[in-house]
């Protein structure tokens, strides 16, 4: 057992002798008027009641051997109490905010230069690393200036020109870098970066013919997609190919058969959704599944096809830990900055459906906003950028989807059926700013941009880029 854990009891989960919960709460009221409000601060002394599902803040016996991730996940539980308590006890005053200016300095600055050879390993990720980047600085409130914007167009440009393709007059699409494989997940993330740029001169040179060609390349008779030429078959596939086909209006019976039924099938016993029939239930896995659904239809026909909502949700909602606030993307795993967008985002959809079938059509939020803003400003904030965990460091793929994880903390989505008509079912979600402060309290200081729920872009980037494809392509 690691040193850290010395102050954990041979016969208990306890941890010794900490500041209670009743002890704050004493604390608390003793301060302040206890009928006067202080969402945040009241919801952190909640969190350090012993909950069922934190191993080193109740009182169960241990019964069992501790296995290395149960030994991690009690080191990380015993790191964010420590921070949690420290913050409890400098009061409500110092309760951390979304530091704004120091991860747009982390998102324009890297931007702005070369990376460093150190980053020579992520040679096949750069239309990510582009997309992580501008979408945090659009959700952070910041504009991208015109010289961003051109050098990545021109720079994905670059990447299309030299993909590597059997026949480039029939086919088009992106690879990770220069001189690269057409692959679905690079594709979706340069178009998503597309999106950000706003640029129609090279919107206008990709034609979404040579991309439909690409993606019907990958798609296999069973319904679902590969990645690319000889890789793997799951739903991150199929929810890419499904953007990307939704975003160049080309979504249309040869890429959408059978792919429901695939994904209906990929549901598993405990209710989310794994990679491919048979698998354990993922959270990334099962955020894509469902957003795939909206794409693929209306949320009527989703709560009237064979998924098993009730379980879903079950194993959504389990995923967020009391003691930290955050959500582990497995179960029996650990708090995960970045699953505060793929279970925020599984959440958020499924709010959509449950409150689309509400005949009371009242907002009923099935996550604890509150806890989860608690765990993304008191935990995920490094100096710069926004990471996992304490003791992590900040990086690009974490800044970007613990920024969209408080994005859909602080908006719910309303399911509008004429812009299902108008548009496509894709874009049906509008989301609305929450102002119940029983809900989450959102301070102005930490307010981000309102996401769509099914890109994974700030509101409103992926419809204007569908509709400009699907003006010039239809006349």
């Amino acid at each position: 057992m690691s040193s850290k854990l010395s102050e954990i009891n041979d016969e208990a989960y306890g941890i010794g002798n900490i500041t209670s919960f009743d002890e704050f709460s004493v604390i608390r009221n003793s301060i302040t008027d206890s009928t006067i409000k202080i969402p945040d601060f009241d919801t952190l002394i909640e969190m350090l009641n012993g909950s069922y599902d934190s191993f080193s803040n109740c009182d169960a016996p241990l019964g069992e051997k501790l296995t290395g991730t149960i030994e991690k996940k009690m080191e990380t539980e015993v790191d964010i109490l420590t921070i949690y308590e420290d913050i409890l006890n400098e009061g409500s005053n110092s309760f951390p905010k979304l530091n704004k200016k120091a991860h747009i300095s982390f998102t324009h600055g890297v931007i702005a230069y070369p990376l460093p050879a150190m980053f020579s390993k992520l040679d096949a990720s750069k239309t990510w690393i582009a997309y992580w980047l501008m979408n945090s600085c659009i959700l952070l409130e910041t504009e991208l200036s015109n010289n961003e914007k051109e050098n990545a167009s021109k720079f994905l440009l670059k990447i299309l020109n030299t993909n590597i393709n059997d026949n480039n007059d029939q086919y088009q699409g992106f690879g990770g870098g220069e001189y690269q494989i057409f692959h679905l997940a690079a594709s979706y993330a340069a178009i998503l970066t597309l999106a950000l740029a706003k640029d129609q001169n090279v919107w206008s040179q990709i034609d979404p013919i040579k991309v439909k060609n690409s993606l019907l390349e990958l798609k296999l008779p069973n319904g679902s997609f590969i990645m690319h030429k000889g890789g793997e078959s799951d739903t991150r596939a199929v929810y890419c190919a499904l953007c990307i086909a939704q975003i160049f209006d080309i979504l249309d019976d040869d890429i959408t058969k059978g792919v429901f039924d695939w994904l209906i099938e990929c549901q598993t016993y405990e209710g989310g959704f794994s990679g491919e029939p048979g698998d354990e239930a993922h959270g990334g896995y099962t955020f894509c599944a469902l957003a795939a659904m909206f794409i693929l239809t209306s949320p009527d026909k989703i709560l009237k096809s064979n998924l098993n909502f009730d379980n879903l949700i079950k194993w959504t909602v389990d995923r967020q830990y009391n003691l930290e606030g955050g959500f582990s993307g497995r179960t029996n795993k650990l708090v995960d900055g970045c699953y505060s967008h793929w279970i925020g985002g599984t959440c958020s959809l499924i709010e959509t459906l449950i409150n689309y079938n509400s005949k009371s059509k009242t907002f009923i939020p099935i996550c604890d906003r509150q806890k989860l803003q608690n765990y993304i400003l008191c935990c995920c904030q490094d100096k710069f950028g926004l990471r996992d965990k304490p003791g992590c460091s900040a990086d690009f793929y974490h800044t970007n989807y613990v920024l969209c994880g408080l994005s859909m903390c602080q908006h719910y989505q309303v399911y509008d059926d004429k812009l299902s008509v108008e548009f496509a079912p894709a874009f049906g979600s509008i989301p609305q700013k929450i102002s119940d402060s029983d809900i989450i309290d959102i301070k102005s200081g930490n307010i981000v941009s309102a996401i769509d729920s099914v890109f994974g872009l700030p509101y409103g980037y992926a419809k204007d880029m569908y509709s400009y494809y699907h003006k010039a392509y239809s006349m």
